[in-house]
């Protein structure tokens, strides 16, 4: 049954931009045992993404913060690290990611929505479909991939801003009682609490190449001439403030790298290759390429497999005897596979010698952790 209300029409948006504004509105906050919480940022339109705007409601306003003004955000971290708040987000990974980058903020008493939605086994729990699904609401996708760095915000953009909390707190309510029905309140807390732990992991001193889509396809010479070839492209973003994908697409240095032209004749036999980006790259780009050709060959790239390593036979038979109890209890939980246990998961259990209860979350030990065992135990 869904609940009767009108988001259409938002309270007037109220934006922070002033630090006396924002500590008022953290003294309310810390008051509040529940609140809800989104970002928005600009990775689609410069080179160094960070958090452009901070979406809280709690059970009685809405408020959007504005992090590129002058005030300190991390006025918001005693609220963020309150274990009597609840945090309520839907897809938390990247806000969690973003805001320890950002700002340093590490968040306790996470509830992800979406987490919580998958556990019920929801088969679409983006949150459009859910606030569609259990409100009757419509959310405008107009501003998905808008540049919230740009300022002034429209009065448009503030209210598609603060729909995405606004519903927050009461879909919290309804997935936690229906979470409570089926015993798997506990799942869900724990999975959260995984996510809010989650971190971007440093890159320095990695080859790019060896990041890129496909790369274990790739032979070690196109990787190294791939390797120039993303150095060169990151150069020109950063310069430009642009993500890199708007300077050269990954499918277009890909095409580069394994035919490696050597002059603007070879480069013009390249079909995504534009006169103008000729005109504009060209010269960079082979100077790229000839540069990966010089490189030594006990220097080369060499990328990881993506083959997994071959099993023994007994291995093997104990993953194909997971797989199958794996489909069954999808099927009894309700659940998709890869919530239930993943393919990695499955290979570490039917190792030989491995504690299989170990490797375990705590809500998989407690509803079929036994079982399991017994699984990888039967032999016959």
């Amino acid at each position: 049954m869904q609940t009767n209300i009108n988001a259409s029409k938002p309270a007037e948006a109220h934006l922070v931009t002033d630090q006396e504004t924002l500590n008022q509105l953290v003294e309310r906050l810390s008051l509040e045992s529940v609140l809800a919480f989104d970002l928005e940022a600009d990775s689609l339109h410069h080179y160094t993404e960070k958090v452009c705007l901070i979406q809280v409601s709690s059970a009685s306003e809405t408020r959007l913060i504005d992090p590129l003004a002058s005030l300190d955000v991390k006025a918001l971290a005693p609220i963020f690290a309150n274990p009597a708040i609840k945090k309520i987000f839907h897809g938390a990974d990247y806000d969690m990611r973003s805001l320890y980058r950002d700002f340093g903020i590490e968040v306790v008493n996470l509830f992800d929505t979406m987490i919580a939605s998958q556990f019920l086994g929801e088969s679409e729990f983006g949150l459009a479909a859910l606030l569609k699904k259990r409100f009757g609401v419509e959310l405008d996708k107009r501003y998905q991939k808008a540049d919230w760095s740009k300022r002034p915000f429209s009065q448009e953009m503030m209210e598609y801003a603060m729909k995405d909390t606004s519903l927050l707190i009461e879909l919290h309510g309804q997935l936690e009682a229906e979470l409570k029905v089926k015993g798997r309140l506990a799942w869900v807390e724990e999975e959260s609490e995984l996510v809010a732990g989650v971190r971007s992991a440093s890159r320095e001193g990695e080859l790019m190449c060896l990041r890129f889509k496909g790369a274990n396809k790739m032979k070690p010479r196109e990787l190294a001439v791939l390797e120039e070839l993303l150095r060169f492209r990151d150069e020109k973003a950063r310069s430009a403030d642009v993500p890199p994908f708007r300077i050269l697409s990954n499918d277009l240095l890909r095409e580069l790298a394994e035919k490696q032209p050597r002059s603007n004749f070879e480069l013009v036999g390249i079909h995504t290759m534009s006169s103008k980006l000729i005109e504009r790259l060209g010269r960079g780009l082979l100077l790229a390429v000839a540069a990966g050709l010089a490189v030594p060959q006990d220097k080369l790239p060499q990328a990881q497999s993506g083959r997994r390593p071959l099993l023994d036979r007994l291995q093997d038979e104990r993953v194909k005897r997971l797989k199958v109890w794996r489909e069954s209890k999808s099927a009894q939980l309700g659940l998709g596979i890869g919530l239930v246990a993943n393919n990695t998961l499955l290979e570490a259990l039917a190792e030989p010698g491995t504690p299989q209860l170990a490797l375990l979350k705590r809500w998989q030990r407690e509803a079929f952790g036994e079982e399991l065992a017994g699984v990888v135990a039967c032999e016959g």
